[in-house]
């Protein structure tokens, strides 16, 4: 979704993918906090059951065995190599990522405690009625608008490059869980060569809420696809919908924005709504905007600042990942496309 797909893009679990920008344990949702939407809205848990403990538990023990999987395949490798220098250099790498990805596994575990204590032990399965999504596809939010033919434009320097992210809503949609979702086609390019291709959508309740209801997302590398992790979509093999923009966002409000474990995990906490933001788009300075951290348990460390601007949208997202934090601004509003 948006630019947060560059964080999601390059999966960060070991499992036989490339961990991206793993930090320290650094993510401030574990603290304490305003609790506003239940892990399973309208769904109570049986007396002394943790469900969501037990799901961290289950993808500890996956995580764990996946390290150990990919442990054995790499020695079975180590094994097939004649000299005995690189046979030695090639185990010794093969024991040092596998500490890597034991500890990555850890420190998985603890932000998932840490959201289970701040979001309840309840399963997150959010009731998904098409009735309460009458006009699905007006999406009016005031901070979140996604009108059909338009498309927000956000640039920067990354450390990977001159980053161009192009967000189009699009004349599509596509029918998910009986919801009539908008769909939208974002992409992103780095030094003029496109690194990821996603299709996102989303749904809008009555109530004013904008629902993720799943992505298909392609990183890519030399124009060939080598990565299709972070793609799901809502109902399918356990997946569920997510709010990406609250009707009437209340700063301490700490909600999941798609659910899909170990693949779609990403939260997302309101921190303020009277920040001033500057992009290069005119007038250029936007007051009273609203300000909400991101962050995920299967990117220890990655977190990212949005900021919203009413009846604009998405104006400015701030990497803190890494040092100096990276900026994409918004330069540009097409419409009528």
């Amino acid at each position: 979704m948006e630019t947060r797909s560059r964080l999601e893009g390059i999966r960060v679990s070991y499992r036989g993918r490339e961990r991206r920008r793993a930090r320290s344990l650094t993510l401030s949702f574990v603290a304490a906090g305003v609790l506003v939407v239940s892990n399973s809205p309208g769904v109570a848990a049986a007396p002394g059951t943790n469900f969501c403990g037990r799901t961290t538990r289950s993808e500890l023990a996956s995580c764990r065995s996946g390290a150990r999987s990919d442990k054995l395949l790499a020695e079975g490798k180590c094994a097939n190599i004649s000299d005995a220098t690189q046979a030695k250099a090639c185990n010794d790498q093969a024991a040092a990522d596998n500490q890597d990805a034991l500890q990555l596994c850890k420190d998985q575990k603890g932000l998932r405690k840490g959201v289970c204590a701040r979001l309840g032990p309840t399963p997150y399965a959010p009731v998904i009625d098409p009735a309460n999504f009458p006009n699905s596809t007006t999406i009016d939010n005031p901070f979140f608008p996604l009108v059909p033919g338009t498309t927000f434009v956000y640039e920067g320097q990354t450390s990977e490059g001159f980053e161009h992210v192009e967000f189009a809503v699009t004349h599509q949609t596509k029918d998910i869980l009986g919801v009539t979702c908008v769909e939208v086609h974002d992409t992103r390019q780095l030094g003029g060569t496109l690194a990821e291709d996603t299709r996102d959508w989303f749904a809008q309740d009555m109530s004013g809420n904008v629902w993720y209801f799943g992505e298909n997302t392609v990183v890519l590398a030399d124009g060939l696809p080598v990565d299709l992790s972070g793609t799901w979509t809502g109902g399918v093999d356990g997946a569920h919908p997510g709010i990406v923009m609250k009707a009437s966002p209340t700063v301490g409000d700490f909600y999941r924005q798609e659910f899909l474990l170990d693949d779609a995990e990403d939260l997302a906490e309101v921190k303020s709504l009277v920040e001033t933001v500057m992009v290069p788009l005119a007038p250029g300075t936007f007051d009273n905007c609203l300000e909400t951290e991101e962050s995920s348990p299967l990117a220890p460390g990655d977190v990212e600042h949005k900021f919203y601007a009413a009846n604009v949208g998405n104006l400015l997202t701030i990497d803190m990942a890494v040092d100096p934090p990276e900026r994409s601004e918004l330069v540009e509003i097409r419409t009528g496309l």
